[in-house]
């Protein structure tokens, strides 16, 4: 699947890296250069500066190839001329939208190119679910053609894993950390990497199941 993603915060880029751990082919757009270059290189996927409301900026990106565009800004606004624009001029089979003010929600509909609309509370992978459409079990992404699960927990101040380092965590067969999202940073952990609070790990397997995952660091 071909993704391109607006908005390289927390949520847009969370969202890239558990797509591109899949290996979806994706690419994630910026305006702030900083972040941009802040971000290439570290996520297995293409990163492009610039405003994603720029039907230029978006040609460039490859949106006209693309099967699903995501709207993740912070901005209603821009969210919604992306959608449209993805929608309308580049005919994307599939866009969907933050909705970052609930006050905005009615506009996210497809009158705006819409077909997903996300309220901004909506928990990272029940996101990536309505988004590609991919729907199965509760905290739990299946991508069939990839032939993995994604499975995300996070990190509490009670979970058994707090200050062990990943290498000294058993996980199930056919089971790495994608990556470990501190501080709203993405990073390709190492088996050196200690855990904190506050975590999150997002996982891929072949085989374990969301329990088996939960078990090993809760």
């Amino acid at each position: 699947m071909k993704v391109t993603i607006a908005g390289a915060g927390r949520l847009g880029t969370q969202i890239a890296q558990v797509l591109a751990a899949a290996h979806n082919d994706v690419t994630l757009v910026d305006s702030d250069e900083d972040r941009v270059a802040e971000l290439e290189g570290h996520l297995p996927l293409r990163m492009v500066a610039g405003d994603a409301s720029d039907p230029s900026l978006l040609e460039q990106a490859g949106v006209l190839t693309c099967d699903l565009v995501i709207a993740t800004t912070g901005s209603d606004e821009e969210n919604l001329v992306i959608s449209l624009l993805a929608k309308r001029q580049f005919a994307v089979p599939r866009v969907a939208a933050r909705v970052n003010d609930a006050e905005n929600a009615w506009l996210f509909d497809q009158r705006w190119g819409v077909d997903v609309a996300v309220p901004a509370a909506t928990p990272l992978i029940s996101l990536i679910e309505e988004a590609t459409g991919a729907t199965d079990t509760v905290a739990l992404l299946r991508l069939s053609k990839a032939g993995v699960e994604v499975i995300e927990t996070a990190i509490t101040h009670e979970s058994r894993a707090v200050g062990r380092t990943l290498g000294e965590i058993a996980l199930p067969a056919g089971t790495v950390v994608a990556t470990v999202i501190r501080d709203g940073q993405p990073t390709v952990p190492g088996p050196e990497m200690r855990l904190k609070p506050g975590d999150e790990l997002l996982l891929v397997s072949h085989a374990a199941t969301e329990q088996e995952i939960h078990a090993a660091f809760q």
